[in-house]
Order: C-alpha cells, then structure tokens, then sequence
C-alpha cells in the first residue's frame, strides 16, 4: 500500500469519528521524515481517544502497524507515526497553538477527497 492510500484510510477513519477541520499536508517534496502528514482536531478527550483508535484499527487491518505513538490517554495533542504518513490529533486549542499548517506552510495541502 502506497502512503497515499494509507492517508486516504486515516482520513476515513477520521471522518468516520466527526474529526474536524481534517488537513493533508503533502511534505514528500519539504522533508524526509515522511510524505502526508495528517491533521485533525476533537471536541474532547473521548473523541480524540475514539479518533486514535480508529486510525490504528483502520491502518492494522490494512496491514499497517504503527513505528511510534506519542501521548496517552490524557493527552490533548496525539502523534502517531507509521513511517510514510504521520497523524496528528489535536485539541482544538493545542492545534490553534501549535499551528502544524503554518510550519509547514512549503508543503502541499491537499483536500482529504482528493486522495
């Protein structure tokens, strides 16, 4: 599975969740760290716990495991890292402070419908 496809999964599960303002960053061009990066932002706690799972559940059945998770369940600002593709789920406050989209403003923002 190409990381294109795997952004598209995550995107879904995601979706599937209510996650708001969902963002796909193409930094294949900007950085070797990966390709997509994926973001998105929950109301609370539980759903930003439900939006963790589901991506991991989605992406394992896919036979995709995650490298690395950093954050619990206590954490308003989720990373999950599985190589081509990493996820960020944030708070909404944390996204406004953090503001991932203008960091990395040079790469590519692609619209979830368009993988």
């Amino acid at each position: 599975m190409d990381s294109r496809e795997m952004a598209k999964l995550a995107c879904e599960a995601l979706s599937d969740k209510k996650a708001g303002n969902i963002q796909v960053i193409d930094i294949g061009g900007v950085s070797v760290i990966a390709d997509y990066f994926i973001i998105a932002d929950g109301e609370n706690q539980n759903q930003i716990e439900a939006m963790r799972d589901a991506v991991d559940e989605s992406l394992y059945k896919a036979g995709i495991q995650v490298k690395q998770v950093e954050g619990n369940n206590k954490s308003t600002w989720i990373l999950m890292d599985y190589g081509d593709i990493i996820v960020h789920i944030f708070s909404k406050e944390d996204r406004f402070f953090y503001d991932l989209e203008r960091i990395w403003r040079d790469g590519k923002t692609i619209h979830p419908d368009e993988l």
